[in-house]
């Protein structure tokens, strides 16, 4: 791939996804289809997945932003149900989609179904996190799909190597093969104990907004780099960095939150795109290299997989959820009470991705002169599954969901603890004004201390203001009015700052001072609803 070629794809998978917001169907699912059509049209280059470059170039970045905006609290109240998803769940699901699948396909080698049942046991960490957060699911739902999310692709990743060991004929045991996990899984939770705490240092002492931005920008790659040189899982490196980093976010100063939230928005969004356009780019690549299976033949193969992946997912998910619940009395008074419909909106929840097709890619041809048994099967087998979850599983969450009348985020409930919160850091901040203000050395003409208890006010009563009633004309709260004039008026002098800029009545240096702070106000005065 040439640079022309990456700037297209990068510049049309955006497009696609910025066309996406504007319609119901989520981005992921469109880009999957754009990718797919695209494939075949005259004049658009081969664009095949390297896992040399989506494992540790691309997916690093990807589980670190998806972890900086998880909550480690949430995660740390749900570790059962997680570590059963993203540990207990793929290593049954390698095993048996992959007898299944022996039991499928004439002549497929039980080690090869095995490869196979490892490549597609993980669900995707960006379309679980992408669709749920579109979806607006229950909270405790969206935190267990994060979690299992986060830390699956390790526990594949691990169980692949062991399953391609046997493969190849390397003969590793049983006793190996969980020697290699628990060193994969201690190891990279490790490297990530060890490197959190120097990194979070270095950001709360560098004073430079830009430098801290470029830290922040190679920890997710430092992380798995580092993890991976010693042999341990790169993945669990940068979900523990990610989390503990996000955890304590708060110390850094505020520039640099700005700025790195802009910066890893788009970081973000240019890659999800990109990933899943390049997910249906790979169907010409797949199917020319089928060999002797036809492709009706092989198709048959396909549905089978994907049947059994979905219903494996199903046997794994209610027992794990029910089991736990009905033997420990501990954890029914814990828990929040759980009936049919969460552990069916899980268990349909689990999408297939690009870390199943890179990693189908990166078995070998040949292995000591030996040939991979059916390396194109298994390809074109991952590739209809990923296709399939993602479609099938996708397209149909939102309605199954409205139809399951799950419960969704209580908006009043959350804006009422948020105004709660809000009231007691004003009174203390109130609290520490007036003691400044009592000293000496603290003297502020009394516009100005008047000025710091109105912006104080203001904080106070914003959020209640959104519990009030809305305007009959417009249809807005009060704090909605309020923020939409308070651009107006931002806007106006903005454009007084460029006209006198214009005029050479100030230069551009200055001009840029000047909008800067109008910029800070906005972002003030404006709380973007969507996220």
């Amino acid at each position: 791939m040439d640079a022309l070629q990456l700037v297209a794809l990068v510049a049309a998978s955006a497009a696609v996804a910025g066309f996406a917001r504007r319609t119901p169907v989520p981005a992921p699912l469109l880009l999957v289809a754009v990718g797919l059509v695209a494939s075949y049209l005259p004049g658009v280059p081969d664009y095949t997945l390297d896992p040399h470059i989506v494992l540790p170039l691309i997916l690093p970045p990807l589980l670190y932003t998806a972890a900086v905006e998880s909550s480690y609290l949430d995660l740390r109240a749900n570790i059962r149900p997680v570590a059963l998803l993203s540990v207990g769940y793929v290593l049954f699901a390698t095993v048996a989609v992959g007898w299944l699948a022996y039991v499928l396909v004439p002549d497929l080698p039980l080690t090869a179904a095995l490869v196979l049942g490892a490549v597609v046991a993980p669900p995707d960490a960006v379309a679980a996190t992408a669709i749920a957060r579109r979806l607006g699911l229950p909270n405790r739902i969206t935190t267990i799909l994060q979690g299992e999310s986060l830390v699956n692709d390790a526990t594949a990743i691990t169980a692949y190597k062991v399953a391609l060991a046997a493969a190849v004929g390397e003969g590793i045991s049983w006793a190996g093969g969980f020697g290699e996990f628990m060193l994969a899984a201690v190891g990279g939770i490790g490297v990530g104990l060890i490197l959190m705490v120097p990194i979070h240092w270095l950001r709360t002492h560098l004073r430079e907004a830009l430098l801290q931005n470029t830290l922040s920008l190679l920890i997710p790659f430092i992380a798995y780099a580092a993890a991976e040189e010693v042999g341990a899982s790169g993945v669990l490196a940068v979900v523990v960095v990610g989390l503990f980093l996000g955890h304590k976010n708060w110390k850094v100063d505020f520039a640099t939150r700005l700025q790195e939230e802009a910066v890893w928005k788009m970081v973000a969004f240019v890659l999800e795109s990109a990933v899943f356009a390049l997910i249906g780019l790979q169907l010409p690549y797949v199917v020319q290299g089928l060999g002797p299976y036809g492709i009706g033949e092989a198709a048959w193969y396909a549905a089978g997989v994907f049947v059994a992946v979905v219903v494996v997912r199903f046997v794994w998910v209610y027992p794990a959820t029910f089991l736990p619940r009905w033997t420990s009395a501990r954890i029914r008074e814990r828990e929040p009470e759980v009936d049919w419909r969460a552990p069916l909106v899980v268990g349909w929840a689990g999408m297939r991705g690009v870390v199943s097709l890179a990693i189908a890619f990166s078995i070998p041809v040949v292995t000591d002169g030996v040939e991979f048994p059916a390396r194109n099967l298994v390809l074109f087998l991952t590739f209809t599954t990923v296709i399939g979850t993602l479609v099938v599983q996708g397209l149909t969450l939102p309605p199954l969901i409205r139809v399951l009348k799950l419960p969704g985020r209580d908006r009043y409930q959350e804006t009422l603890a948020e105004a709660q919160a809000q009231s007691e850091a004003s009174q203390a901040a109130e609290e520490r004004l007036d003691a400044l203000l009592a000293d000496p050395a603290n003297t502020l003409p009394p516009p100005l201390a008047d000025r710091l208890r109105t912006v104080l006010e203001r904080r106070r009563n914003a959020v209640w203001e959104r519990l009030g009633a809305v305007n009959e004309l417009t249809g807005e709260t009060a704090d909605d009015t309020y923020r939409r004039l308070a651009r107006e008026m931002i806007d106006a002098e903005r454009e007084v700052f460029v006209q006198l800029r214009d005029a050479r009545r100030i230069d551009d240096e200055m001009m840029r001072t000047l909008l800067r702070r109008l910029d800070l106000e906005e972002a003030a005065a404006y709380r973007e609803e969507s996220a």
